[in-house]
């Protein structure tokens, strides 16, 4: 895709949206990065984040819910990317999961096991004894199969299980039959 240089702001060479991708002197940059030059040193594709980006979207993020007891998660199914993680980790977030690989990245990002959700249907015994081992914060119990399952390995363990538990209303989404859930 290219941008249109009418698309851009004639007087910051900013991208529309995008305050801190913008052009400086014919070149395209990230956080004052000559992304050209970042294609050569590193290949192509080359997938660029930045970092004060994701930090101004969570800051507005927060600011909605300034004065009140929140933790937010981010859910890794939109980007597993440790770099990405360690951001979002390092500014205290907490992580929306739905396997114990997602833990372990989670985890090796400097995430906080006790600010974790562990979500999605199919999670195994494994997976729950190791999150219960890690301090997972809660579990997003899917059905009454697996809340059993979950309290028999958390008795095993000796470990409490924090649960909060999904209700499908039986409403139809008017999605396709692949994304509704």
């Amino acid at each position: 895709m290219s941008v249109l240089s009418s698309e851009i702001s004639s007087e910051s060479k900013t991208l529309p949206g995008h305050p801190y991708f913008f052009y400086r002197d014919g070149q395209l940059t990230a956080e004052n990065k000559d992304i050209a030059k970042l294609a050569k040193e590193f290949g192509t594709p080359l997938f660029i984040y930045s970092k004060a980006s994701m930090l101004a979207a969570l800051g507005a993020y927060q600011k909605g819910f300034a004065g009140r007891k929140v933790q937010i998660c981010y859910a890794m199914k939109a980007n597993s990317t440790l770099g990405v993680l360690q951001v979002f980790a390092l500014a205290g977030c907490g992580f929306d999961i739905v396997s114990g690989g997602e833990l372990d990245r989670v985890i090796a990002a400097g995430g906080d096991a006790s600010k974790v959700i562990f979500s999605g249907v199919g999670k195994t015994r494994g997976e729950m004894r190791h999150a219960l081992n890690l301090g997972v914060g809660c579990f997003n119990v899917e059905s009454e199969a697996e809340l059993d399952v979950l309290n028999e390995v958390a008795l095993a363990v000796g470990k409490k299980a924090n649960i909060s538990i999904r209700v499908n209303p039986n409403v139809d989404p008017k999605t396709h039959p692949y994304i509704s859930t």
